[in-house]
């Protein structure tokens, strides 16, 4: 194919794809995501400080439709203006016509593959740090319009009013872990004051009562401090205790290895247990303490170690997607001979929208219950693939 055609083809699609790239980006960031933090009580500069978090977030999920889009757009155009039979009449091949849009994905895909690693494990705590540290503002904001505000599973305020900085009326449940009762707290008055460094939220409050439990019980008159913890809310700094979907995948593999020496371990450790308790006719303690726990960490472990396996299998076939989509959306553009933008879309995402995302989550939830292989989550990519080759052999036949 000649140079120049090739250029052309290349141009046309990195120009529509930089515009609705930059045009759907805007659109997440805007509508989709700073309305709804204001919304939720988020100042305008919370919001500004959180863009460059949001930003890779927003460009993962933008980065395969907008692919589509461009060479949707190029190849509809091509073919409702003749120009594909044209070169067709030449001796040019249409595939040869592809091979452009077909280098171009496959150099975003690797692009996609790095957003979503940075998205995950950069842009989704950098969000949650910011909206902690926004959290006074937030609280103050929620309980003078709802009176009543919830973070997460950490605490929750309800006030009958809010004067200025103080509280009137107002009862705080402290969330514990899940054998553990709440703790409530009643008070006359209270102020909310944030300490960012110890990563609590400082409670003042006036003639208060606290239950805990059944027997927990106690009144206090006059003023008292009491210091919520939020190390829950903020994201775990160590490897073993973040969720494998916040894991770049560069720790991946050694994560997986220590998870499996864990596992492995503690198999061990319980097999000894039950066998010492066989040995000793101690059969009550094979369904009670130690063993009960050696057998929660082994399941939990194990369910770890399928997940991190699964995990960067993920990423991979959600930034590949990109090739993928362009597989199928190159020959189908031509196939529609449109030369309306959102059309030739229009006809060209929603089979893929009915076909991949479903085939993506079955994959991505039968892997994660171990019940197939870590790459089913290329489920999906396979089946576009496929689709977009049986699609490239009608348009060279024809």
């Amino acid at each position: 194919m000649p140079t120049r055609l090739t250029r052309y083809i290349l141009f046309e699609i990195f120009r529509i794809f930089l515009v609705a790239l930059i045009a759907l980006t805007l659109l997440i960031l805007v509508i989709g995501v700073a309305r709804q933090l204001i919304r939720e009580g988020m100042g305008p500069m919370a919001v500004l400080e959180l863009l460059p978090y949001v930003l890779p977030i927003s460009l993962q999920f933008a980065l395969p439709a907008t692919a589509l889009f461009a060479v949707c757009c190029v190849y509809g155009k091509m073919a409702a203006d003749g120009e594909i039979s044209t070169v067709k009449a030449v001796g040019i091949s249409p595939v040869q016509l592809m091979k452009p849009a077909f280098v171009f994905a496959a150099l975003l895909s690797p692009a996609a593959v790095w957003l979503g690693d940075i998205a995950v494990s950069w842009g989704e705590p950098g969000v949650r740090r910011v909206a902690l540290h926004s959290l006074e503002e937030i609280t103050y904001r929620v309980l003078n319009a709802e009176h009543s505000y919830t973070r997460d599973s950490v605490f929750s305020i309800s006030v009958c009013d809010v004067q200025g900085k103080t509280l009137e009326g107002l009862t705080v449940t402290l969330y514990g872990d899940r054998d553990e009762a709440p703790t409530q707290i009643s008070a006359r008055q209270g102020q909310l004051e944030l300490d960012p460094e110890r990563m609590a939220l400082i409670l003042r409050v006036v003639d208060s009562q606290l239950t805990g439990g059944d027997s927990l019980r106690g009144s206090f008159d006059g003023e008292d401090v009491i210091e919520i913890s939020l190390d829950n809310a903020v994201v775990t700094r160590s490897p073993a205790d973040t969720s494998p979907s916040h894991l770049p995948l560069n720790q991946m593999r050694t994560e997986a290895i220590r998870t499996e020496k864990q596992v492995e371990s503690d198999r061990g450790r319980l097999a000894a247990q039950v066998g010492f308790s066989l040995l000793t006719a101690r059969w009550q303690d094979i369904a009670a303490d130690p063993v009960r726990p050696l057998e929660n960490r082994i399941a939990g472990g194990s369910y770890r170690l399928v997940r991190l396996r699964a995990e960067p299998w993920r990423r991979w076939a959600g930034g590949f997607s990109c090739l993928c989509f362009v597989i199928v959306g190159a020959p189908l553009g031509m196939i529609t001979r449109t030369a309306d933008y959102w059309t030739t879309f229009g006809m060209c995402f929603l089979p893929i929208l009915l076909v991949y995302y479903p085939l993506f989550i079955f994959g991505l939830d039968q892997a994660k219950d171990g019940v197939l292989p870590p790459y089913a989550v290329w489920l999906g990519n396979l089946v576009l693939v496929a689709i977009g080759i049986v699609l490239i052999l009608r348009v060279r036949r024809h």
